[in-house]
């Protein structure tokens, strides 16, 4: 089986196995803190109420057969630890079988829990960080050289990330043709870092000149992965590079920190050699059980099949962004903003201990990230993915799937629930009941130079409308009935 181990991959399986179990306990941090507010039995969406109503078949999930939080923590803690145990390199250190069965425990656990976080959790990334997790099972441990099917999958894998978002971007928006998105994306991404008015002021050549960038990176680069090496290596440095650049300019959950480690599989062990002065690889390896290259050539055999519907998308006039072809998250379609927003809007929500609910006087509540006071800089929050706050962002974009949720969130406000305050950055009454809440929609600007230096002030708004009027807590138990 000499011909089946990549030999050339130790570094790219060390940095895969542990930099992808990595982010495995990154979601499973962000599930402890975030997921029984949104999702648990009292959360905004509840888990047993969606169980109740769509069938295990198409969301299979342990809490199918049951739910509570106390599971929910207890599976949480179990992926986390199973996870933890992978990025110091404790089974991989063991025999093949010991690392495919932890990350088999953190794929399915994180599986679970995906699959039943309906829109908290319906994003791009959760899929790519679950195929990410079932292909790195299958590297194999320390003593044997890594298979070499499996080195191409991660390829393929991120392949389709970047291609996929490449082709979106020109069967999408026209800006991305004419070169002109970057005018408006730092201003209205779905949660701008400390970097992002910096970004946004750039020249406009500037901005042209990085949306060209982008275009080779994701359209060209990406067939460069399976060229022989070094030129392989190369692409993957160049996916490296622009992944940081966009982790320097906007927060996107762990995309950006998972695409770098995913285009790693690209990276040979000579060509890291002549970077640093250090190796990961180790002298030889024993060969490779014959089971453990039978089950890898049988998930190889299934991925290519799986393969099958993500390739036709990417040919596709009508391509999918971030679509899942089957239940278990495996060979999906990637890609982001096929459109950019031209302004920004945001969902004020406020609060007052008034009993005339048209006082003047109202309090904000202040989310952890999104814009929120116009003199507070926005932060850096990615690789951590804030659920709550990316879920305000689409309900300012009038996004339906958002208002079933957001109504519960107000009655949580007015009954000044723990967890859920606990999601925010600052709760104006420290804990007390407000008599009514309400929501205004403001668009929203980057402040200029001059504006800054005179005000101090990052951001400029102006109301634009009520999205929901005053309300008691009388009121909202009663439409929620």
């Amino acid at each position: 089986m000499d011909w089946f181990g990549a030999e050339n991959s130790d570094a790219a399986r060390f940095v895969l196995q542990r930099g992808v179990a990595l982010v495995y306990v990154l979601a499973f941090v962000a599930a402890l803190r975030q997921f029984r507010p949104l999702l648990g039995e009292h959360g905004l969406l509840p888990v047993p109420a969606f169980v109740a109503r769509v069938p295990a078949r198409l969301a299979p999930s342990m809490f199918h057969r049951h739910y509570s939080d106390v599971l929910l923590v207890a599976l949480a803690w179990l992926g986390l630890t199973v996870a933890a145990t992978l990025v110091v390199g404790l089974p991989q250190s063991g025999p093949p079988w010991l690392p495919l069965l932890a990350f088999a425990v953190a794929w399915a656990i994180y599986l679970s829990i995906v699959n039943v976080g309906q829109v908290f959790y319906g994003f791009g990334w959760e899929s790519l960080l679950l195929e990410a997790g079932f292909l790195a099972a299958f590297l194999g441990s320390d003593d044997v050289a890594a298979p070499v099917t499996v080195i191409i999958l991660f390829r393929w894998l991120v392949f389709r990330v970047e291609f996929g978002a490449g082709m979106i971007k020109m069967r999408g928006d026209p800006c991305w043709r004419d070169l002109t998105c970057l005018y408006y994306h730092h201003e209205t991404q779905p949660m701008p870092n400390q970097g992002s008015w910096f970004f946004h002021h750039l020249p406009r050549p500037l901005h042209k000149a990085e949306v060209a960038a982008n275009h080779v990176t994701q359209l060209v680069v990406p067939f460069l992965l399976f060229v022989p090496q070094p030129v392989a290596t190369f692409a993957a440095a160049v996916i490296v590079i622009t992944q940081a650049w966009l982790v320097l300019s906007g927060n996107f959950a762990w995309l950006n920190a998972l695409t770098m480690l995913l285009a790693f599989s690209a990276v040979g062990d000579e060509q890291l050699d002549a970077v640093l002065p250090w190796s990961v690889g180790t002298p030889g390896h024993a060969p490779m059980p014959e089971w453990f290259a039978v089950v890898v050539l049988a998930m190889t055999a299934l991925m290519v099949v799986l393969s099958w519907w993500p390739a036709r998308n990417l040919l596709d006039h009508h391509q999918k962004m971030n679509a899942s072809f089957n239940r278990w998250h495996l060979a999906g379609a990637y890609g982001a903003f096929g459109s950019i927003t031209r302004r920004r809007n945001e969902v004020v929500v406020e609060g007052t201990e008034d009993e005339d609910p048209f006082t003047t006087d109202w309090h904000e509540y202040e989310f952890k990230g999104k814009p929120g006071p116009t003199g507070r800089m926005p932060r850096q929050w990615a690789p951590y993915h804030l659920r709550l706050d990316w879920g305000m962002w689409f309900l300012a974009l009038g996004s339906p799937s958002q208002h079933r949720w957001f109504t519960v969130f107000l009655l949580r406000l007015l009954e000044a629930d723990v967890p859920t305050l606990r999601l925010l950055r600052r709760d104006p009454f420290t804990g007390r009941q407000p008599r009514y809440v309400r929501a205004r929609v403001f668009r929203y600007r980057y402040s200029t130079w001059e504006e800054l230096r005179r005000t101090r002030q990052w951001w400029v708004r102006r109301e634009t409308g009520i999205l929901v009027a005053p309300q008691s807590l009388e009121t909202m138990r009663s439409l929620l009935r």
